[in-house]
C-alpha cells in the first residue's frame, strides 16, 4: 500500500509534516491551496478515514498511524477555532 506525507502549515505559520497510508490524500487536498479550516478539518477527516479503512480491509485492522494523524490534526486545529478566517495551507505532498 503506497504511502505518504504531506506538508501543512497551520493558522499561526506552524509547518507540519503529516502521514497518510494511502494516496488518497490527493484526492482531497492540493498542494499551494489554503483550506478554512473547519474544511481542511472535514476533508482530513474523510481522506484519513478512507485510507484507515483501506489498511483494514487489507490487513484486518485499521491505521493507528491514520488515525493518530487525524487526532493530532484536530488537537492542533482546536487551538485556532477563536480565530475568525483560519486557514490551513496544503504546501507539498512527499512521496
Amino acid at each position: 500500500m503506497p504511502e505518504m506525507r504531506f506538508t501543512i502549515r497551520w493558522p499561526d505559520g506552524t509547518p507540519e509534516s503529516c502521514y497518510s497510508p494511502s494516496l488518497v490524500i490527493k484526492d482531497y487536498f492540493e498542494p499551494g491551496q489554503s483550506y478554512p479550516l473547519d474544511d481542511f478539518l472535514k476533508r482530513s477527516r474523510e481522506a484519513l478515514g478512507i485510507a484507515s479503512d483501506r489498511v483494514k480491509a487489507k490487513y484486518g485492522r485499521p491505521c493507528s498511524l491514520a488515525l493518530g494523524q487525524l487526532q493530532r490534526i484536530e488537537a492542533m486545529s482546536g487551538r485556532f477555532t477563536d480565530t475568525p478566517q483560519a486557514t490551513v495551507a496544503v504546501e507539498a505532498f512527499d512521496e
